[in-house]
């Protein structure tokens, strides 16, 4: 079987690209346990600074694979948390939030249910003008249960995120980049993506992934434990061989 995710490192910086072109990269079983086992294999990676995520072919991620849905039995028990607080179909989004490094989502053609949620999963977003973007599960009688509403809250106004999620409409990657759903546009988001990966990768690894857990951190806990997490993270930067290479360079 060709390999469903495909992951290459160049200087700290991992191309990530889900890989089923023929099915614009949808989502049945074994795409789920693929892109899991990729989150695991980047998670353990030695020397990554930043990871730059994209589909092949005509698509980022067209969402499930509606075929795939039948008599599937890990949908039995959704509740089952199977990644810490997460179950598999959660951890395919969420998981990148979690990585200890950026991650940057290139999105071209489709970035469907699924596939859109997945992207929010990024740190940040850059898709084509014309890229179509949807939360589309309420087409389906389905709610978006792949952590889209945590990973939506704080992106876009509550009323624009909820207006997304029960109309199921499409919008484009520039109204995406209007609203705050995408970072911004670029003609060719791969390459963007990958010239701020290295950007991202030529600064101290230590200090980008501190920056990473306190952002995390800030979205959920209170005002002081962020500020004593910012003190604690920062106690340990300025005794760290990465600082200490910077101040040598003069940055």
């Amino acid at each position: 079987m060709t390999e469903r995710v495909t992951i290459s490192l160049a200087e700290g910086v991992a191309d990530v690209r889900f890989n089923r072109p023929e099915k614009l990269n949808t989502l049945d079983q074994a795409q789920f346990e693929a892109i899991v086992a990729a989150i695991d294999r980047l998670s353990a990676m030695e020397g990554l600074r930043c990871v730059v995520l994209s589909g092949e072919g005509r698509g980022f991620c067209a969402g499930i694979d509606l075929e795939s849905i039948g008599g599937n039995d890990a949908l039995s028990d959704l509740a089952r948390r199977s990644h810490g607080e997460a179950n598999l179909f959660q951890q395919a989004a969420l998981g990148w939030r979690n990585l200890p490094v950026p991650v940057i989502a290139a999105v071209h053609g489709y970035a469907f249910g699924g596939g859109f949620q997945i992207m929010l999963g990024a740190d940040m977003r850059i898709a084509t003008p014309d890229a179509q973007l949807s939360m589309m599960e309420a087409r389906w009688g389905l709610a978006p249960d792949m952590a889209g509403f945590v990973l939506l809250r704080g992106l876009v106004r509550d009323d624009l995120a909820r207006e997304l999620t029960y109309t199921a409409r499409r919008m484009s990657g520039e109204e995406a980049a209007r609203i705050g759903v995408v970072t911004r546009t670029a003609e060719d988001p791969h390459a963007e993506a990958m010239a701020l990966a290295h950007t991202i990768a030529r600064h101290s690894g230590e200090a980008i992934r501190a920056d990473k857990r306190l952002f995390n951190l800030a979205a959920r806990a209170s005002e002081a434990t962020v500020l004593l997490a910012e003190s604690h993270e920062q106690q340990r930067l300025l005794a760290s061989e990465g600082h200490r290479a910077a101040l040598a360079q003069g940055r």
